[in-house]
């Protein structure tokens, strides 16, 4: 075992596979800060290029870019509340509170330290495991994998501030948009509402950065100041800061590496999870929970850990057992057999040192990408300070392009706006996010799962006839019940979470419409024919609609009881940021039609133009100068680098 780790690490470090490694970070450090790629994206386009090289250039080149998406996608998600990749979504809940407290470069020091740290310890564990990992695999079969879908459901639905109702129907609501389009099990098509477009399903790009990034840039828009809403540094912002607290922290850095390792092994469910249950665990652990979801470094030391630590741990299972648990491992996989290797029991054996230079290859790669974002952060964290009329429309055609590269579908632009919508009067209601998207992302596993674990063991049986879904049912019940507990038992101290907001006039009728809903799609539900169609949407709304009936009922009592109704309900519907919010909306409204009659490159230069002359009042020189370097930045980036399909009037 040693001679192999030496020999890997001599592979890893050796010509010209370094230099590829080093091209490799580059591109990804790119690829993870710009939203709507991704490292799955990023290899498909860099896959045909390893076709001339030697194996282990190749997965140098390929690892070193996979592997840093996850530590770059700290800049949107704290800067922007922007997940750069699905990876950092939980990154953004105390990461982006830091940067508007004036603590951005903190909250960077923070998440690349622990980015390096993770990896390497990622690599540590794996290489201990390596003995030992097959039998572990082996035991989870789909009653586990569908347990352990609920328990990451359970970790976030914990994480709803006040209301655990709410964040139980969010996440009975994600689950639903999930089972929208063909049925996998019948072929059936649910939930569609007549429109082709949702036949395929709901994409979870532009639901994800609909949901969290537009309220961040409704916000920025409204309130005309920086993202730091402090407009100067904190006293303790700094890089070096952002690496105390990684030190103080450094038994949560274990866990969290620990977590991020052996979740990460799990094919097609660890990295969907694996930052949520870090999250999770972070505030579980923590004795004062207070400041989580309000700039907890804590908040970005776990997930951020957890997301570059799983990054080895995904590589076993693609090339032990040749069981891709996503795109991007799928992709790897066909890039190990198109070079000559057979994933499965060679990789641990007869190639071990090359499955070890692979691991290396990783560990190097965060090592050397933190440092270099870690240099280069004193210049990245200056746009916290920039003027929020500057960074709006910059960051709003990042956010348009990333939603549309996924289908190249209008759809999916209208999609995102109405993911806007519903995610800026939950943020005003409430109403958490965070469960609703990890449902719409674990959803499609959790139904094929359910549905096979019927069909093979029958309803209940498999739970107390496996002692591996024993065991996953029993801490969930724990993590239920010790959630319980503590929100009954006194403290002064708020619990920690989005849910946090207290504002009845705007949660109460969410909450009714949300309840209408569910009642539309039960009997959409009942009307088919099938019972494998209708058995998992009609499970999931056994327990959305009572959840969301008490959520209402508990929200509708406390506001009668609170006094002054017509004072509340002018404070949230006759403010004048709900009006510009309202304006904003219509903004972005007007560009989708632009870009759908003008294109792409047009559609998003006039708002560019409009925004910063008529809502930022900059001058016409300014905006023409900025409109230029946009549309520069669409045809040369998108259309010619990424050979994105546009939209053109021509």
């Amino acid at each position: 075992m040693l001679d192999a780790i030496f020999e890997g690490l001599q592979l890893a470090f050796s010509f010209p596979a370094l230099w590829f490694l080093l091209l490799g970070i580059f591109i990804g450090i790119w690829v993870g800060v710009l939203p709507g790629l991704g490292g799955a994206v990023a290899l498909a386009l860099m896959l045909p290029f390893t076709f001339s090289m030697d194996t282990v250039s190749a997965f140098s080149f390929l690892l070193g870019m996979y592997a840093i998406t996850s530590t770059a996608d700290a800049i949107p998600a704290i800067l922007f509340g922007i997940p750069g990749t699905v990876a950092s979504q939980a990154t953004i809940l105390d990461g982006h509170p830091m940067a508007k407290a004036g603590q951005t470069s903190r909250a960077f020091g923070a998440a690349y330290s622990v980015s390096a740290i993770g990896g390497v310890l990622g690599a540590f564990l794996l290489a201990l495991s390596l003995p030992i990992i097959q039998p572990f695999i082996m035991a989870f079969g789909v009653p586990e994998f569908f347990l352990l879908s609920v328990l990451g459901l359970t970790m976030v639905g914990m994480l709803s501030g006040r209301s655990l109702l709410k964040g139980v129907a969010m996440a009975c609501l994600g689950l639903l948009l999930t089972t929208v389009g063909y049925s996998n099990a019948t072929g059936v098509p649910r939930f569609y509402f007549g429109l082709d477009y949702l036949l395929d399903g709901i994409p979870i790009i532009p639901v994800m950065l609909g949901l969290f990034a537009i309220p961040e840039l409704m916000e920025l828009a409204t309130s005309n100041t920086s993202i730091s809403r402090e407009g100067h540094k904190d006293k303790t912002d700094s890089l070096f800061n952002g690496l105390r607290d990684v030190i103080k922290e450094k038994w949560l850095v274990v866990r969290s590496s620990v977590i991020g390792t052996y979740v990460g092994m799990l094919p097609g469910l660890g990295a969907a999870i694996v930052d949520w249950v870090a999250y999770g665990h972070a505030v579980q652990s923590a004795k004062d929970k207070s400041r989580f979801g309000q700039g907890d470094v804590r908040g970005v030391i776990a997930p951020e850990c957890a997301n570059n630590a799983h990054k080895s741990g995904a590589l076993i299972p693609t090339v032990a057992f040749g069981i891709p648990g996503s795109v991007g491992t799928a992709i790897l996989l066909g890039a190990l057999i198109m070079k000559g290797l057979r994933p499965g029991p060679d990789m641990l054996t007869i190639q071990l040192p090359t499955t070890f230079s692979m691991i290396w290859s990783i560990a190097i790669a965060n090592l050397i990408a933190a440092s270099a974002l870690f240099f280069f952060s004193s210049k990245i964290q200056k746009i916290a300070y920039l003027p929020g009329h500057v960074v709006v429309p910059g960051v709003m055609v990042v956010l348009l392009m990333g939603s549309w590269i996924g289908t190249n579908s209008i759809g999916d632009l209208w999609l995102c706006l109405v993911m806007g919508v519903i995610g800026y009067f939950m943020k005003k209601g409430g109403w958490p996010r965070p469960p609703l998207i990890l449902a719409i992302v674990l959803g499609p596993l959790m139904e094929d799962n359910f549905q096979l674990t019927n069909q093979i063991y029958g309803p209940f049986s498999w739970l107390f006839e496996r002692p591996v879904s024993a065991g996953i049912f029993l801490l969930t019940l724990i993590i239920v019940l010790f959630s319980v507990f503590k929100r009954s038992s006194p403290s002064e101290k708020p619990e920690a979470g989005e849910g946090n907001a207290l504002n009845p006039p705007i949660s109460i009728p969410f909450g009714l419409i949300l309840l209408l809903v569910f009642i539309i799609i039960t009997i959409q539900a009942l009307g088919y024919q099938q019972f494998a169609t209708k058995s998992f949407p009609l499970a999931v709304l056994s327990v959305a609609i009572p959840v969301t009936l008490l959520a209402f009922i508990s929200e509708t009592k406390s506001f009668i009881r609170g006094g002054d109704i017509r004072a509340s309900l002018l404070g949230s519907y006759g403010d004048r940021e709900l009006n510009l919010s309202l304006k904003f909306l219509a903004y972005i409204f007007l560009t989708i039609v632009s870009i759908l009659f003008l294109g792409h490159i047009i559609g998003l230069t006039l708002f560019v133009l409009i925004y910063l002359m008529r809502w930022g009042k900059k001058s016409a020189k300014f905006a023409i100068l900025y409109g230029v370097l946009v549309s520069a930045f669409i045809y040369l980036f998108y259309d010619r680098v990424m050979n994105v399909l546009l939209i053109s009037p021509f």
